[in-house]
């Protein structure tokens, strides 16, 4: 596998900190934290530059809270300035490894996302029989579960560059001997490498012509259901002897029966959102909470719920002065 190295120069530069900056301070120019860093931001930069260079940089503490959609999870929130170096090592790390990674891997990808994640899949289930069958796997607890000796030796398999690594490796660190901070920019590259090697096995190996992953979510599609429980078993073994990682739940069904995958529920020939996304946008709408009213009616855009939420808003009185965007108003 080819290496690259001679990175920690060219992303450490002070050209390439400010272009960080700039990202990391993308939709965050009126929060606290971006605004104190601005104040003095070529001292703040130069500061970072010095450390960095100077083998003394270290992240500060994270700030903890608990969220509780679509479950409870703990996120650790980094300081500004240590978004501003995550945005640094992305602007050139993220191009470096998403060449190795296959197209029907959707999350946390420039380009990708839950629609075509979900476009895919019912492409997928219309190319195969309503008779076959769609195995749907489900990680147990996997930020939570990452080996981090594991990643760093697949992050050594493409990246040479040792100084560079030490300090990627900083923003997988936790008190805990397992896992990865949720929450870091870098999280979620880590997690696309972390996961790589079961999308190559699983396409590769197993030779399964319909496959799709988003973070630690995957189906296979167009199976017997033979073909399922055997994948079942041997998917198991490849996460416990290569990742350290076992499955949290598991399903076998038709192809007939559709998928709950990305918050759809697909079929062949028709899409909708989740009742939980239905019952809070119909909590929103009551409410007048028009930002969370455009944010669900453009996850259910390419839905066949689309014309039913918003006859709900017609319907309603609508006196909390919900005022759609022009795109939605010739339904």
């Amino acid at each position: 596998m080819k290496r690259t190295g001679s990175l920690f120069d060219n992303i450490f530069s002070k050209e390439n900190l400010y272009s960080a900056y700039l990202d990391a301070r993308r939709g965050k120019r009126k929060r606290r934290a971006c605004f104190q860093f601005e104040i003095e931001l070529g001292t703040n930069l130069a500061n970072l530059y010095e450390e960095i260079h100077s083998a003394r940089y270290k992240p500060m503490p994270y700030f903890k809270f608990i969220v509780y959609e679509p479950k409870e999870r703990i996120i650790h929130a980094p300081a500004f300035r240590d978004i501003v170096v995550q945005h640094a090592i992305y602007r050139v790390v993220y191009p470096i490894f998403d060449k190795a990674f296959i197209d029907t891997s959707f999350a946390c990808r420039l380009g990708y996302g839950t629609h075509r994640a979900s476009n895919y899949t019912q492409g997928a289930l219309r190319a195969c029989r309503d008779e076959d069958y769609i195995l749907k796997l489900d990680i147990r607890k996997f930020f939570y579960s990452i080996d981090r000796e594991i990643l760093r030796k697949q992050i050594e398999r493409k990246i040479k560059d040792r100084g560079l690594v030490e300090i990627m490796m900083l923003f997988a660190q936790k008190d805990e001997p397992l896992g990865i901070p949720i929450g870091n920019l870098l999280s979620q590259i880590y997690a696309l490498i972390y996961l790589n090697p079961l999308d190559h096995y699983i396409k590769r190996v197993l030779k399964v012509k319909h496959y799709v992953r988003y973070v630690d979510d995957f189906i296979l599609i167009g199976l017997s259901r033979d073909r399922c429980l055997e994948y079942k078993r041997l998917i198991v073994d490849f996460l416990k002897d290569k990742l350290c990682l076992e499955l949290s739940k598991s399903t076998i069904q038709k192809v007939k029966h559709g998928v709950n995958f990305v918050g759809y529920r697909t079929w062949k020939n028709k899409r909708l959102i989740r009742k939980y996304s239905l019952y809070k946008f119909k909590r929103a709408v009551k409410q007048g909470k028009e930002l969370s009213v455009v944010s669900l009616l453009g996850h259910a855009k390419q839905t066949n719920s689309l014309k039913y939420m918003l006859k709900i808003i017609k319907d309603s009185s609508n006196d909390k002065g919900i005022v759609l965007p022009k795109s939605y108003r010739g339904f």
